[in-house]
C-alpha cells in the first residue's frame, strides 16, 4: 500500500523535490533543515498530506546527507548534527582521502537510515495499541517529560531553556480559549484570535534570523584544494566501518526516540563511543575512517527513530518534528492514538517514501559530488535575496494578507536577538506547538480528577512520566549547587 501511494507521479516529484533541497540545504552552511523546512512550509501546506510530509521528511533527512559534504571538504558543518564529521572529515580530505571519506559517509547514512525505517515499522504498531489505552493524565505525564527533556539538552543553560519554553507556551495560549471558546491576549488585534499562525513564526526564527545572523557575520568558506576521487571505500575502509556503522545505527535509533535527542546527540555520543572503544584512540582527529563512519550513522538512523513518538503519541521529539507535526494538524490529520488504523496509507506512505528517498540520496550524493562542490562556492551575496524572497512570498501566500509578513519579520529579527543573547529558539518552537495539548491534557485531567493533584498517584504512567521531568530539573540544580552557585543558569 505503501509504495502504491509514493509511486503517483506527485509523490515521487515531492519525494525527490525534499531529498534535493535538503541536500543542497546541507551542503550549502548556515541555512539548515529547520529554516528551509519553514520557508517550503506554505508549499507544504498546498500539497495533500502525504505529499507535504513526504517532502518536509525528505529535506531532513537530505540534509544529513549533504551536511557531511561541507564538513569533510571545507571544515564547515552543513547542519548541527554534522559538526562532529568535521573533526576526522576534513583531516581525512588533507591526506587526499576525500573521496574514501565521502563515500562511506554516504553509505554509513543510507544503512543508517534504512536500518531506522524498518525498526520503526516493527516498533511503531505495537506503542500506537499502547496510546489507544492512554488518557489525559498519561498525555500530561508525557508531554511534561518531552518539554522538559528538550529544555534540558538543549543547551548549556537550562534557565536560559526554560524561559524560551515558557515563552513558547504563554504564545501558544494567544487565540481562543480550548474550554471556553472566547479570546485571550490577542491585543484587540483580530488577526490573533485563531491564534498566531506557526508558518511565519518558524519562517523568522529560523529562516529570517538565520538571513540576519550570516549577514552580520558571514562565514569564510575556503575549500581545501584536492581533487575527489576513488568515492568506493577499499576493503580496509569498510573493516574498520563495520561495527562503527552498526553501533551508530543502533544507537542512532534509540536516542531519536529520545525528546529533545536527535541527530546532535548521537552524532556526538557516536563519535565518542567509538573514540573510546577504539584501540587506536590516538588516531581520532588526524583522520580516522571510524570518526566519519559512525557519527554520519548515526545521526541518520536517529531520523525514524524520532518518527515513533510522532507517529504512536502525536509527541514530536524535536523542532524538526513539530514542523511536521503541524503540517499533519493543518491538513485535519492528529498523529497519536488510532492514527495508523485511521490513516494506513498516510503512515505507510511515509515509510516507504523514506526508502525511496534514500536510494535517491545515495544517487544525488556520489555521482554529483563534483557539482556540489561548485555550489559551495556560491556567494551568500547571492543567496541571502533568494531567501528572503522566498519567505516573503511564502509568508504572504497562506493567507494572502500583508499581516502574516510582518508576524514573520518581527519573529526573525527576534530570532536573531535571541541567538545573539544566546538563547536557543528551539525549546520556544517546541512549546508554541505542544503548549495547547498540553493545556488541554491539564484541564482534561482536573475534570476528570475534580481538581484534585493527588489523582496522579493513581495513574502510575502519568506519575513516573511527571517524576523524571522533576528529576530532570532537579538534577541540574544539585549540579549547580555543587559548582558553589558559579555560572548562574549554566
Amino acid at each position: 500500500m505503501g509504495f502504491q501511494q509514493v509511486s503517483q507521479p506527485i509523490n515521487l516529484l515531492y519525494c525527490f523535490i525534499g531529498v534535493a533541497m535538503g541536500t543542497l540545504i546541507g551542503v550549502l552552511p548556515g541555512i539548515g533543515p529547520i529554516a528551509t523546512m519553514s520557508m517550503l512550509f506554505p508549499l507544504a501546506m498546498a500539497a495533500s498530506p502525504l505529499a507535504s510530509i513526504i517532502m518536509l521528511a525528505g529535506i531532513y533527512y537530505g540534509a544529513m546527507y549533504g551536511g557531511s559534504t561541507t564538513s569533510i571538504l571545507v571544515n564547515i558543518p552543513g547542519e548541527a548534527a554534522s559538526v562532529v564529521t568535521c573533526i576526522d572529515g576534513y583531516q581525512m580530505a588533507r591526506k587526499g582521502r576525500a573521496g574514501p571519506a565521502l563515500g562511506i559517509s554516504a553509505f554509513g547514512s543510507f544503512i543508517g537510515g534504512t536500518f531506522s525505517i524498518i525498526v520503526l515499522m516493527y516498533l511503531v504498531l505495537p506503542l500506537s495499541k499502547i496510546a489507544i489505552r492512554m488518557g489525559p493524565p498519561e498525555y500530561l505525564g508525557f508531554l511534561a517529560m518531552g518539554m522538559t527533556m528538550v529544555v534540558y539538552l538543549s543547551g548549556r543553560s537550562i534557565l536560559k531553556g526554560g524561559i524560551m519554553a515558557v515563552v513558547g507556551l504563554l504564545l501558544g495560549c494567544v487565540g481562543m480559549d480550548l474550554v471556553s471558546g472566547k479570546s485571550r491576549f490577542t491585543l484587540g488585534i483580530p488577526y490573533f484570535d485563531e491564534g498566531i499562525d506557526i508558518a511565519p513564526m518558524v519562517m523568522g526564527l529560523f529562516g529570517i534570523s538565520e538571513v540576519l545572523g550570516n549577514l552580520v557575520k558571514p562565514e569564510e568558506r575556503d575549500i581545501f584544494k584536492t581533487r575527489v576521487s576513488n568515492l568506493l571505500p577499499s576493503l580496509d575502509d569498510w573493516r574498520r566501518s563495520t561495527f562503527p556503522i552498526i553501533r551508530g545505527s543502533v544507537l542512532g535509533f534509540f536516542l531519536g526516540i529520545v525528546p529533545g535527542g536527535g541527530g546532535v546527540l548521537a552524532s556526538f555520543l557516536s563519535y565518542a563511543t567509538e573514540k573510546r572503544i577504539s584501540r587506536h584512540p590516538e588516531e581520532f582527529g588526524k583522520g580516522a575512517i571510524e570518526g566519519v563512519a559512525g557519527p554520519e550513522t548515526a545521526n541518520n538512523s536517529a531520523i525514524g527513530g524520532a518518527f515513533i513518538p510522532l507517529f504512536a503519541l502525536g509527541i514530536p521529539s524535536n523542532v524538526v518534528m513539530a514542523i511536521l507535526l503541524a503540517s499533519l494538524m493543518v491538513h485535519g490529520v492528529a498523529p497519536g492514538a488510532g492514527f495508523i488504523a485511521k490513516n494506513p496509507e498516510l503512515f505507510w506512505g511515509v515509510v516507504a517514501s523514506m526508502y525511496i528517498g534514500n536510494v535517491m540520496l545515495v544517487i544525488l550524493n556520489l555521482p554529483l559530488i563534483g557539482v556540489w562542490v561548485k555550489i559551495l562556492k556560491i556567494p551568500y551575496r547571492i543567496l541571502f535575496p533568494l531567501i528572503l524572497f522566498f519567505c516573503v512570498i511564502g509568508a504572504y501566500s497562506i493567507n494572502s494578507r500583508t499581516f502574516d509578513v510582518i508576524v514573520m519579520v518581527v519573529f526573525g529579527v527576534t530570532g536573531y536577538v535571541l541567538k545573539e543573547l544566546d538563547y536557543e529558539p528551539a525549546p520556544l518552537a517546541l512549546a508554541f506547538v505542544l503548549g495547547p495539548m498540553f493545556e488541554l491534557s491539564f484541564r482534561q485531567t482536573m475534570i476528570i480528577a475534580s481538581h484534585n493533584l493527588f489523582f496522579f498517584f493513581s495513574r502510575p504512567i502519568a506519575l513516573t512520566a511527571l517524576l523524571i521531568a522533576t528529576l530532570l530539573i532537579l538534577s541540574r540544580f544539585v549540579s549547580y549547587l555543587r559548582k558553589g552557585g558559579r555560572k548562574v543558569g549554566n
